[in-house]
């Protein structure tokens, strides 16, 4: 998401940077590019008036000419104006009610609604801890209320069980007395889907609205639609009380342009966006770190988040124990593949990091994706585990043998060999540094000469983490994903 917006923003600001000063004209010239990219972004006109209207003030301010660095300035106070027009804060669920809180699901036909509602309820249950009950009040559309059930069994999260012939408001009230019953902690409401001129159906829906008295009333709205979508939020927003809503497909949304859009012409936060299809693929929306992603500094505290909810904990202790032996055979290697596929793979991987336009790039130049990790794993799992484990018996024969069972070439084989036996140095190199005791005591400031660094570089043989040639030279990474770097040989004498 925010793609080809990033792109235009970056390029922009890579030509103020390192400038020791800026004219007030090359200031307004940068704000123009600005205006252009947020336009071909989708985003509303009068939200981009304001926005560099305002960045424009600050930017030819004193506090920008005169600085030491005018560019960095420049980028951060569009930095600080893309958080105020996003929202500035992250919106939370209000569940601090006298259980069932009820949250009503409301949007247009086709937006994503039931799905997105299943993937909440999940949320909820695995992030606050709560019992949640699922209601389809959709009597319109065809098997919409089998729909939600057949979700709530791959979600485990439990549904009302279906009556035929129901009306909506019925099946609201028998919802809302089952989960006073059988002690759920929130109730969730799925609307069914209507067009905004459907009077027929938002009445339906502000009676629904009035018999419930939801806590939260969300409206689901599809990202892909653009500039539609602020004129849908704000039709629903004059018939119910919404407070807030969720965009869906934002991860095929590369323009961005409804989420820059909705809170300052609806004043409606965005409380969560859906990043694709699967039920764990919703994610609360922090207005920073979409900055953030827009201009090109990535999201570490997201990446962050995602490594520690895709964790194996046990999985996690055997490879420490490993580490702290030196050891790193082809079982770790695929275990690490693994891990980044939970995360969401490659893709979303470089979407989240420093850098992502050039990571990205680069890459794709290097045809480097998902596809190659799929390979990767391809080529292990064609080992034997006496191969697995010890990858150094691998020979000609052996690697022609694997490379017909993967469907790859040798030259494949080799590579990934060449990889395993560059990492396995580095856990090597790491163990005569005294471990990962010693690694950790580094970064909290306890090594003479490298207090307090987070720089892999500054650690002789870098860090374990992302296969060597599965990132591009210069992309900087959090500690822990860190590609191992080449230490230099000895010279025989």
């Amino acid at each position: 998401m925010f793609d080809s917006l990033s792109e235009r923003l970056t390029a922009v600001f890579e030509r103020l940077k390192g400038r020791g000063a800026l004219s007030e004209l090359e200031v307004r010239a940068a704000m123009r590019d600005v205006r252009v990219a947020l336009l071909e972004a989708d985003v509303a006109l009068p939200v981009v008036r304001q926005f560099i209207d305002r960045a424009t003030e600050r930017a030819i301010g004193a506090e920008v000419l005169k600085s030491v660095t005018p560019g960095q300035q420049v980028v951060k106070i569009v930095h600080d104006q893309l958080v105020e027009t996003l929202g500035s804060e992250a919106a939370g669920l209000d569940l601090a009610v006298t259980p069932p809180a009820v949250i009503m699901m409301v949007g247009l036909q086709g937006s994503g609604k039931t799905t997105t509602t299943a993937k909440l309820a999940r949320l909820i249950r695995e992030r606050h801890g709560k019992k949640v009950l699922m209601a389809s009040l959709d009597v319109s559309r065809p098997a919409a209320q089998e729909q939600l059930r057949i979700l709530g069994e791959q979600a485990g999260i439990a549904t009302l069980p279906i009556i035929p012939g129901q009306i909506p408001t019925d099946i609201a009230k028998r919802a809302l007395e089952a989960a006073r019953l059988q002690g759920y902690d929130v109730l969730m409401l799925d609307t069914a889907g209507r067009l905004h001129v459907d009077e027929q159906l938002m009445a339906e829906m502000e009676a629904v609205a009035g018999s419930a008295a939801p806590a939260e009333t969300l409206l689901v709205v599809d990202a892909l639609t653009g500039q539609d979508a602020v004129q849908v939020a704000r039709a629903f927003g004059e018939r119910v009380a919404l407070s807030g809503v969720i965009l869906t497909r934002m991860d095929g949304d590369a323009r961005g342009g409804a989420a820059l859009s909705m809170r300052q012409v609806t004043g409606k936060p965005i409380k969560f966006i859906g990043t694709g299809e699967k039920l764990e693929a919703l994610e609360p929306f922090h207005p920073e770190r979409a900055a953030g992603r827009i201009l090109g500094m990535g999201d570490v505290v997201s990446l962050v988040e995602r490594a520690a909810q895709s964790l194996d904990v046990a999985d996690a202790e055997k490879m420490a124990e490993k580490l702290e032996k030196g050891s790193f055979d082809m079982n770790d290697m695929l275990a690490q593949f693994r891990q980044m596929k939970r995360m969401g793979g490659l893709g979303m991987l470089a979407s989240l990091m420093p850098g992502l336009g050039k990571m990205k790039q680069a890459m794709a130049d290097a045809r480097i994706d998902d596809r190659a990790l799929a390979r990767m794993e391809a080529i292990i799992l064609s080992m034997t585990p006496r191969e697995r484990s010890r990858p150094e018996i691998m020979n000609a024969r052996r690697k022609i043998r694997v490379a017909k069972g993967s469907g790859t070439q040798v030259q494949d084989v080799n590579k990934l060999l060449k990889m395993q036996a560059e990492m396995a140095g580095a856990m090597k190199r790491l163990k005569k540094m005294g471990g990962l005791s010693a690694l950790a005591q580094m970064f909290s400031g306890g090594a003479p000469g490298l207090a307090g660094s987070a720089d892999p570089a500054a650690l002789p043989g870098g860090l374990p983490g992302l296969p060597p040639g599965l990132v591009p030279p210069g992309a900087r990474m959090p500690p822990g994903l860190m590609p191992p770097q080449r230490g230099g040989r000895k010279k025989k004498r």
